[in-house]
């Protein structure tokens, strides 16, 4: 066995020293709101069945589109790196999961300091969540729902970063990068955004499910790691499973209902305006994608409108519950595309290799929506802003988000390189971080021969390749 170095054992010491001193923490029972009355007797809070049965629907809905992500990047990328890019995004249900226990909930949804960030004392360790009250007096929902809901959204938002970085950046090194988005990027950006007090809040700016918090960070911090570990060897790669990239579409469509529907924190008729706007843009926004590839020469095709529609969603996200149903049509249509021509521009005009355009979709999908919810939110039932009031909102709400996220995300990239040099050597990469990161190997329909892939496998991918 060969000696382990300091990079290797640390992981392990960190989380060990975290689960001893979860020991020595209180537990929480669970909250029984009978048991908190007003001088009448009547109850203080007031839970209702049925949101509580969708919340949790929509938190396991919300967790599936982490391995859904998976596979849809996992698809996307080339044979040798399939593994590698799927456990960058599955990984993060691990470190967020443990994260958001011991202080990263509290950093979002804590005590406001300054609109900015939230005391990472409020909720420490779960803190008063599991026997606390409801998240706002007016909630219907126990508080420890909500955590777990938002959970979720933390979850999912590194993962998005991995298609911009895939088949060259480190496992190790990513994983700390996890780490730290999660509490400098992740958790100022969700305070401003949906805490009561915080900065983008109290501005006016909406956001009813994560255009600046989820995608619009992800995508920034996605240009930013691109930046900064420059281009792969070799950009010639054929998709190595398109099935998979079909299967995490369909999951991911499927899993944003609980995202977007369950944002409306409830059972309620707003949960299904979002629902229907969510749907309506992804269908919207595949098909444009496709027609669009059509017009410009190419053969409507499976990851076309995969890839649309995913854009869709993204678009819808931010103004899920503001807008009406015809209008995520537009939005949808517009989203898709602008991220397919600028995607188109960036991977032929310029020299930033963003494999699975994160920036493209996610950053600028997310633009794209949140703008336009600033021209369609509907100020009363019926009336859009068209500019008048809510456009200029989200138009710096935008811009707060963009600058931050790629700010503290390029910084970020550039410290974790210094620790731990993010990029692979040119041989591992070569070889693939399937097998050069984790000593595993992705063979698509096929056996292993004697622990080798078959001569007329590998025959097969050079000649699909030399078509690309």
């Amino acid at each position: 066995m060969a000696k382990l170095t300091a990079k290797q054992v640390a992981p392990f010491l960190v989380l060990t020293a975290v689960a001893i001193f979860a020991l020595f923490v209180t537990p929480g029972s669970a909250f029984d709101p009978s048991t908190v009355t007003n001088a009448d007797g009547t109850p203080v809070y007031t839970y209702d069945s049925g949101d509580i049965a969708w919340m949790l629907a929509s938190c396991a809905f919300v967790f599936l589109m982490t391995p859904a992500l998976a596979f849809f990047y996992g698809g996307m990328v080339g044979r040798k790196n399939v593994l590698s890019t799927m456990i960058k995004s599955t990984v993060s249900a691990g470190i967020i999961s443990v994260l958001w226990i011991v202080v990263l909930f509290s950093l979002c949804f804590g005590e406001s300091i300054g609109g900015f960030i939230g005391n990472p004392s409020t909720f420490f360790f779960f803190k008063d969540v599991m026997n606390g009250a409801p998240w706002s007096a007016a909630s219907t929902v126990p508080l420890p729902l909500f955590a777990f809901f938002q959970l979720m959204f933390a979850i999912i938002t590194p993962g998005l970063v991995v298609g911009a970085v895939a088949e060259r950046i480190r496992f190790s090194s990513y994983t700390l990068f996890i780490v730290l988005f999660g509490v400098l990027v992740y958790a100022p950006l969700a305070h401003m955004a949906w805490h009561p007090e915080g900065l983008m809040f109290k501005w006016g700016v909406q956001d009813f499910a994560g255009g600046t918090v989820v995608h619009i960070s992800a995508g920034m911090a996605a240009l930013a790691g691109a930046i900064v570990l420059k281009a792969r060897k070799s950009t010639v790669t054929a998709p190595a499973n398109i099935p998979y990239v079909l299967i995490g579409t369909g999951l991911l469509w499927f899993g944003w209902f609980g995202f977007n529907a369950g944002s409306a924190v409830g059972a309620t008729p707003l949960a299904v305006y979002a629902f229907a706007t969510t749907n309506t843009a992804a269908g919207a926004a595949g098909l444009a994608w496709m027609f669009f590839d059509v017009i410009r020469g190419k053969k409507p095709s499976v990851l076309g409108f995969c890839i649309g529609a995913v854009v869709g969603l993204v678009a819808i996200t931010p103004a899920a519950g503001f807008v009406g149903v015809p209008q995520a049509i537009f939005i949808g249509f517009a989203a898709a595309i602008i991220s397919n021509y600028v995607a188109e521009f960036l991977k032929h005009k310029t020299k930033l290799d963003d494999p699975l355009d994160v920036f493209a979709c996610h950053g600028l999908g997310g633009i794209t929506g949140m703008l336009l919810t600033g021209v369609f939110s509907m100020v009363t039932p019926g009336e859009t802003a068209l500019f008048k009031t809510q456009f200029p909102i989200q138009l710096v709400g935008m811009l707060v988000a963009v600058a931050y996220s790629f700010t503290v995300s390029f910084i970020l990239f550039k410290i974790i390189n210094f620790i731990l040099p993010m990029r692979v050597s040119s041989e591992e990469e070569a070889a693939g971080l399937d097998a050069s990161q984790h000593n595993e190997k992705y063979v698509q329909g096929t056996l292993l021969v004697n622990g080798t892939i078959p001569p007329e496998l590998l025959q097969k991918e050079a000649e699909v390749l030399e078509e690309v």
